[in-house]
């Protein structure tokens, strides 16, 4: 089977699929209704799959939409999932229900991001909770803002997260499981990014603890005084476009009720 330059094959993406998933060839075969010898000749590129076929294993192997597309086109087929960008006319009733569902979050603040992190929509009281960054460090506010990169960053909110390491070790193990999971070279390099930038002045590196806390918080000393929050994330239930597939939208939950009034008001003064 003949590869564009620089496009892997068929067998290639599914043998590294395969052990990403810690599947030997014959779990796979199993799990996918194929013999071990057939499953072998695929993946050494000695056999071309069906459309059907590779549709199978990708489902067998729970590729995300945008890893199914590929691994379809790596055997020569059109993709599956369309993909467009989230400002397409298409995905404007997503966009208005998106929005709705960020504002109705109010008084929290709650965001919506994309498969590497990028602020894609937020409401009023993000805003609200950045004012300092835009201050501090404006370019970390230029489109794509990376909200990793906003949180773990000496100018951005690293400063003003109380317990910043254990913050940050939560924050990269999150990140190093979803390069664990996904392989994207893209997470990948974002992960050495955010690893190795400094800690903010003033903050030693702690070590590792053991902590009984069933939820971490995250504790900000932000210019409305110390808010504590509970992070919960929701995502789009059977999307049929790789783009809705990959957002995430992320609600601050006010942790105490200090925090809750805190928000409240500051929302009665925004509005």
């Amino acid at each position: 089977m003949d590869q564009p330059a620089g496009r892997a094959s068929f067998g290639t993406l599914l043998r590294q699929w395969r052990r990403l998933r810690g599947l030997s060839q014959l779990d796979l075969s199993l799990k996918a209704g194929v013999s071990t010898r057939h499953l072998s000749w695929l993946e050494g590129d000695r056999a071309a799959p069906s459309r059907a076929m590779a549709i199978r294993l990708a489902t067998q192997l729970a590729l995300p939409m945008r890893d199914g597309n590929a691994l379809l086109a790596a055997a020569g087929y059109a993709p599956m999932w369309a993909e467009r960008p989230l400002g397409h006319p298409a995905l404007a009733p997503a966009r208005a229900a998106l929005q709705r569902l960020l504002e109705a979050h109010e008084p929290a603040p709650a965001l919506a991001v994309d498969r590497l992190w990028n602020l894609v929509a937020y409401n009023r009281m993000v805003a609200l909770l950045l004012a300092p960054v835009a201050q501090a460090e404006p370019a970390l506010l230029q489109p794509p803002a990376n909200m990793l990169r906003l949180t773990l960053h000496p100018r951005g909110l690293a400063p003003m997260i109380e317990d910043f390491p254990a913050w940050r070790a939560q924050v990269l193990q999150r990140l190093a499981r979803q390069v664990g999971a996904s392989g994207d070279p893209a997470l990948r390099a974002l992960h050495a990014e955010l690893s190795a930038l400094p800690l903010p002045e003033g903050v030693t590196a702690a070590a590792p603890h053991a902590d009984d806390a069933v939820i971490v918080p995250l504790v900000l000393a932000t210019p409305l005084g110390r808010m504590s929050f509970l992070t919960t994330v929701t995502v789009f239930g059977a999307p049929h476009d790789v783009t809705l597939a990959e957002l995430a939208v992320e609600t601050l939950l006010p942790a105490d009720e200090a925090t809750a009034r805190m928000l409240r008001e500051a929302l009665a003064a925004a509005a």
